[in-house]
């Protein structure tokens, strides 16, 4: 395994591995000159088939020999090339999961504003689902 992400050009358009390119065109490693070139020296559009981006746990199961340019993806780029490679169940959970990430990112400032707004703790807990031991903790 690789920590790369790999664009692929598959000889078979059939082949799953990865996600088609232009799933993720609006990538920002689809301005680099490399990428621009690579597409170019291959003769194919970011919409060819058998035209993949690979994340980095798929790359291993590339033929030898096939076209492959690797690329940058940012943490968040990874994640929806991982999600849109996933089942759709598999997909939907993620997505819940980086709801319940973004709402519980400020979860300790939303609890001790609501604290220091004078709602009670009892009522924070009951509200959010927090342990009541949790809540009384930042009263103090």
């Amino acid at each position: 395994m690789t920590d790369d992400a790999y664009i692929v050009l598959f000889d078979d358009p059939a082949v799953s591995l990865g996600v088609p390119l232009a799933a993720v065109e609006d990538a920002a490693f689809m301005d680099t000159p490399a990428v621009r070139a690579w597409l170019e020296a291959q003769g194919v559009t970011v919409t060819s088939p058998g035209l993949r981006l690979l994340p980095p746990e798929e790359t291993s199961a590339v033929p030898e020999g096939a076209e492959r340019l690797p690329v940058p993806l940012g943490d968040e780029e990874l994640s929806r090339v991982r999600q849109l490679n996933a089942p759709y169940d598999v997909a939907r959970m993620e997505e819940e999961l980086l709801a319940y990430r973004s709402c519980a990112e400020g979860r300790e400032a939303l609890l001790a504003r609501a604290v220091a707004a004078g709602v009670p703790a009892h009522r924070i807990a009951e509200l959010t689902g927090e342990d009541l031991t949790t809540v009384k903790a930042l009263v103090h």
